[in-house]
């Protein structure tokens, strides 16, 4: 029997956990599942003998180095900064290691130690990144194979609400951890490259730089970019193309909307509000307003909005921006603290909502002289509040991924990614069996070459 140490299961890891305790039976698996909410573990592996739950601090090195020996596989759903430490104990013990989080520079640093030790530490195997690497390389591969020129690669991902549930002015309502969408292009300028030259928009233009795209059926989005596209060059081997950008996806509504908060400053995230726990939403937006004495709050926002923009003034007054009736209640709160409360108010999923992942990537390459594209899309659709899009598409690929591991059909070693077809096309192949499926379209271009 092998023993898979899962540490952390919050709200991506439920369908992994799903998916092994189904394979449990069949592989004669056992499962070890620490979190701090036990009740909540206990709910995902109800009626499985297969499956434990614990509830210990997987942080303090000498609470899970004991669960570490005695596993086959280790798979770290815990925030990114807590794998390195983790990993440290895998190649120690040489316990295999699976996260879906990037690779670090001080992950990278331990690929030789991994190698010595003949373990895999697989990162970078969720949705985004993951399923993004997997998809893009798939096409990417293919091109190469048909004696094609890659010019351009465009890819974009975004967590939204299904359009069933789509019920309010932004567009939007939060699927995952609400802090890193409020603080979104936060962590410096996005750098990207645009027929051979690099371009570079910082923070305050972002949201009102943006591509837009449309997918059949589902209608029309826009993406902002990324931190830094350049680095998938190396990646994915495209030192010599001419376009490379990587995006979120969001409704034009969203981020029109957000730009606005940015350009008042209401996104900071560097200093403490003062006595931010009596502060109103009205006090919190007058506060990044002008004093103009003889105008209300509502109108001094008129004036900022400008006519041009005048039409995205129901959004805010439907978020409550000008609501007086209650305070936060958030002491020393930074003002992206207080927009993140204000915002989960209202743009929380509700009990019977569903949510919703979408992928887009376009490839346009030459082959034999002409010019050629080609669109992939994705779009997952979650059960419920606990299978969600979002679990879908994180946890599944690590499950699989384990499956490969344990079965030992994925031979890679060291600090891993899945970029090789070895690792992609089973799992791909996996994955369009359980609805996460890709659809592709050729088109030939009308310029030639």
């Amino acid at each position: 029997m092998k023993t898979i140490l899962i540490l952390g299961a919050g709200l991506s890891a439920s369908s992994m956990i799903r998916y092994l305790l189904n394979a449990s039976q069949k592989e004669a698996w056992q499962l070890r599942i620490v979190d701090r909410e036990l009740s909540r573990v206990e709910k995902l592996i109800d009626g499985f003998s297969s499956a434990q739950a614990l509830s210990f601090n997987a942080l303090q090195r000498e609470e899970r180095i004991d669960e570490i020996r005695n596993s086959d596989l280790v798979i770290s759903m815990l925030p990114a900064r807590f794998h390195v430490e983790i990993a440290k104990d895998c190649i120690a013990l040489k316990k295999n290691l699976i996260t879906p989080s990037y690779v670090s520079d001080e992950m990278q640093a331990l690929d030789q130690e991994a190698i010595d030790a003949g373990i895999v530490i697989m990162n970078e195997i969720g949705v985004d990144p993951g399923i993004d690497h997997m998809s893009a390389m798939k096409i990417i591969d293919y091109i190469k194979d048909i004696g094609g020129q890659l010019n351009s690669f465009k890819s974009f991902c975004g967590g939204l609400v299904a359009e069933e549930y789509d019920d309010n002015p932004w567009r939007y309502k939060f699927t995952w951890n609400p802090r890193n969408v409020v603080l979104a292009g936060k962590g410096g300028t996005a750098m990207f490259q645009d027929n051979h030259k690099y371009k570079y928009i910082p923070y305050n233009r972002l949201f009102d730089r943006l591509d837009r795209i449309s997918i059949p059926k589902y209608g029309k989005f826009v993406g902002y970019p990324n931190r830094d596209s350049l680095s998938y060059k190396k990646t994915y081997g495209l030192e010599g193309i001419a376009t490379l950008y990587r995006g979120t996806l969001r409704r034009p509504n969203f981020c029109k909307g957000f730009n606005v908060f940015i350009e008042l400053g209401m996104t900071d995230d560097s200093f403490p509000m003062t006595n931010a726990e009596q502060l109103t939403p009205r006090d919190f937006l007058n506060a990044f307003l002008p004093y103009i004495p003889n105008l209300s709050v509502e109108q001094k926002f008129k004036y900022f909005l400008r006519e041009d923009r005048m039409y995205l003034y129901d959004q805010f007054e439907w978020l409550g921006v000008f609501g007086a009736d209650q305070d936060f209640g958030f002491e020393g709160a930074t003002p992206a603290q207080l927009l993140e409360k204000l915002m989960v108010r209202k743009m929380s999923l509700s009990e019977d909502d569903k949510d919703m992942l979408v992928m887009y990537h376009e490839f346009e390459f030459v082959q034999k002289g002409k010019a050629k594209k080609i669109v992939s899309s994705m779009i997952n659709i979650g059960e419920d509040q606990t299978y969600t899009a979002m679990a879908n598409t994180v946890g599944l690929p690590v499950a699989i991924a384990a499956k490969m591991i344990l079965n030992e059909e994925l031979h890679s070693k060291g600090v891993t990614l899945p970029i090789s077809k070895d690792i992609y096309e089973p799992i791909l192949s996996e994955l369009s069996k359980r609805g996460i499926v890709f659809n592709e379209e050729e088109l030939e271009l009308q310029d030639h070459v």
